[in-house]
């Protein structure tokens, strides 16, 4: 056995294709990890200085001013404009009560805001559930593409065997090295998302009940 370079000498077409696959996922999942675990900890830097900042102002436009020293990564700041933005008049936008007006203007800048902090999820969810199959599928293919030359040569014996089945399966175990860190960068970003949502609907929903009574 000489390791993933023997087995990437001997193997086919198929083979170096799944693991430039399963190398393309991983660096898709750590530069994806990197950026953001940057971003969520400015994010939540960002809330946990900007929301008492906010309250503490003396009215709206201090506030903003407030929001735009604190909050770094923007997620305040556009549920403020859209809280204080001006409906265009004839129009559907501008029907109904003005609270109903303000909780949609509200409900669609808050969910923009989610959709940045969710923003790569679906790709380390998809490269936890599927890269331990797909290193499965080089091994099943390494011990069968090694099966049949050793086959075509003849006088197999197991010290012939043994060698090919063991580098094969080193995709097994590079499957799961790319699984392992994406799952558990999923877990992780999904709580830290779900605090900054918590946060993001609180500051919404005490924003709306400001400017309803203004």
């Amino acid at each position: 056995m000489g390791g993933f370079a023997d087995f990437w000498a001997q193997s086919d077409l198929v083979g170096r294709a799944v693991a430039l696959l399963l190398l393309a996922m991983s660096v898709s999942a750590w530069a994806l990890i990197l950026w953001k675990t940057w971003l969520l900890r400015r994010a939540r830097r960002g809330l946990v200085r900007a929301v008492p900042a906010f309250w503490s102002a003396a009215g709206v436009a201090e506030g903003r001013g407030a929001l735009q020293s604190f909050d770094t990564e923007a997620l305040l700041l556009p549920l403020l404009d859209a809280a204080t933005a001006e409906t265009q008049a004839a129009t559907l936008a501008a029907a109904g009560r003005r609270e109903s007006r303000l909780t949609r203007r509200l409900r669609d800048a808050l969910h923009a805001v989610l959709a940045r902090l969710q923003f790569g999820q679906v790709l380390l969810a998809s490269i936890g559930a599927t890269a331990p199959f797909v290193g499965l599928f080089g091994t099943v293919w390494g011990i069968y593409h090694a099966l049949v030359g050793i086959s075509a040569a003849g006088n197999i014996t197991i010290e012939k065997i043994s060698g090919p089945v063991g580098e094969a399966l080193i995709m097994t175990a590079a499957g799961l090295a790319v699984a392992i860190p994406a799952v558990l960068a999923y877990n992780v970003f999904g709580k830290l998302v779900a605090a900054s949502e918590a946060d993001l609907e609180g500051f919404a929903h005490d924003l709306r009940e400001l400017l309803d009574h203004e």
